[in-house]
């Protein structure tokens, strides 16, 4: 054996037999906030102008956080912008870490969800006319005060609204012009006009994993820059 040979075969051995590097931690591990309960929702686009991304949700479980499912989501048409900055009508999806008030949705609910979930019906409402005291709330029938045109007829958007989560963005004090009406609901054709969205299956799996116990919140990041989700 050449001088050195078997120094460089013994260095060989110590590296293949090395433990192997350990895993990186759950994504909710490495946030700085998940709301503090025991279910968080993960909404991560790869960059502040992207359209898709994915949705995750979690449990928290014996003090670590457990992936329950995963599905292709889609952003707003002109990507995602911090919420504190957002301006209505932009087409943005608003990044931050948000509540999640309650369920809606056009069809029943399904079977297994045990969070309040509001059935639509042909007088509902979603008022965003900034000028309406029922600004970024849900009216039914439609407030006096809000003009339709400044609204969303929630009946007719039959396919993203089959199944929703109502995201707490601007939601308990509302700022006139930040934007109303956010939502995790089932995917239509393409990007949306700043909620997130997920295929049907998807939303009716979430439905039925979410519980009120859990305080479930929704986190809406991208994967690093100032609007990296694991600075919430």
């Amino acid at each position: 054996m050449r001088p050195g040979a078997a120094a460089l075969a013994l260095s060989a051995l110590v590296v293949l037999g090395s433990a192997p590097p350990a895993p990186a931690p759950p994504l909710p591990a490495r946030m700085a906030d998940t709301g503090g309960g025991t279910q968080l929702i993960t909404a991560v686009a790869p960059e502040r102008a992207s359209t898709t991304g994915t949705v995750t949700w979690w449990d928290r479980s014996d003090g670590r956080w457990v992936k329950r499912g995963s599905a292709p989501a889609r952003f707003g048409a002109n990507g995602l912008v911090a919420g504190t900055a957002r301006k209505q009508g932009t087409n943005t999806t608003p990044t931050g870490l948000y509540g999640l008030p309650y369920a809606f949705g056009i069809k029943a609910a399904p079977s297994g969800t045990a969070y309040f979930y509001r059935r639509v019906h042909q007088d509902s409402w979603w008022c965003q006319d900034n000028d309406s005291l029922s600004y970024n709330r849900w009216t039914e029938p439609r407030a006096a005060d809000c003009r339709a045109a400044e609204s969303e007829h929630l009946i007719d958007y039959s396919t993203q609204y089959a199944h929703a989560l109502v995201v707490g963005f601007n939601y308990e004090r509302p700022v006139r012009g930040r934007g109303a009406g956010i939502f995790l609901h089932v995917s239509g054709r393409g990007a949306t006009a700043g909620c997130v969205s997920v295929p049907e299956e998807a939303m009716r799996r979430i439905l039925a994993w979410v519980r009120p116990g859990g305080v479930p919140h929704l986190a809406i990041g991208t994967s690093g820059g100032r609007t990296a989700i694991t600075r919430y």
